[in-house]
Formats: structure tokens, C-alpha cells, sequence
């Protein structure tokens, strides 16, 4: 996996923006709220999202990840190479992490969103 293979799969989301934070962290958002962080400079690259409590609970147990620094209490995990996953598996974190967030934006965006496509419960 490559930075680039990360925003290909984020790009394919509804409403989904990216800005430069930090400096150098290429962050991935949706209604102005971030879903992935990105670290392209570093090497290997780095990444972090947002997770379910289940999720996270599970993902740290797993070799590479840990809590996420300034964002753990929200259920954010930190992944130390981004290539320790596949496509697929990323596919699947992204996706959750961008529903996550949606559900936390107002009733208005949200049904923006829906009506583009987004993937919502």
C-alpha cells in the first residue's frame, strides 16, 4: 500500500476533502472533520483513523498499532506502516472511519451525504 492507494480509496467517498495539517500530515476529511491522518514523509508511511470501541479494543492487539497520540480517547489508532495491510482491509477501516464521522455531523450534511452516496447507516 501507498499514500497514493489510500487516497484513491478515500477519493471514491462522498464529500471527501483533503488538506495538508501539522505541516506535513495529509488529512482526509468529510464535512470538515477528519477521518484519516496521514504521514506520507515518513518511512515507512504512517496512518491513523478513527475505530469502533470493538475495533479498537481488537487493532491493538495486532502488531503495528497503537492508541492514536491526542486522539485514543476517541477510539483512534495509529498504524506504524501502512503496508501491513491489504487494499481490502484498508478499504474496510476507511470506510468504517469515514462512517464513524458522518454520524457525528449535523442531520443536514448528513442527508447531503446519503443523497451523493455516501455509505451510512
Amino acid at each position: 500500500m501507498t499514500i497514493e492507494d489510500l487516497q484513491t480509496l478515500c477519493r471514491q467517498l462522498p464529500g471527501v476533502t483533503e488538506d495538508i495539517k501539522w505541516d506535513h500530515h495529509l488529512c482526509f476529511n468529510v464535512g470538515g472533520k477528519m477521518f484519516l491522518i496521514t504521514s506520507p514523509d515518513e518511512v515507512p508511511p504512517t496512518a491513523s483513523f478513527k475505530a469502533t470501541p470493538a475495533q479498537f479494543t481488537e487493532l491493538l492487539e495486532q502488531p503495528g498499532f497503537a492508541p492514536a497520540s491526542h486522539l485514543a480517547r476517541y477510539h483512534w489508532l495509529h498504524l506504524d506502516d501502512i503496508g501491513r495491510l491489504s487494499p481490502q482491509r484498508w478499504q474496510q477501516l476507511i470506510r468504517e472511519s469515514y462512517r464513524l464521522v458522518v454520524e457525528k455531523l449535523p442531520l443536514k450534511l448528513r442527508k447531503q451525504l446519503a443523497a451523493d452516496g455516501a455509505p451510512i447507516q
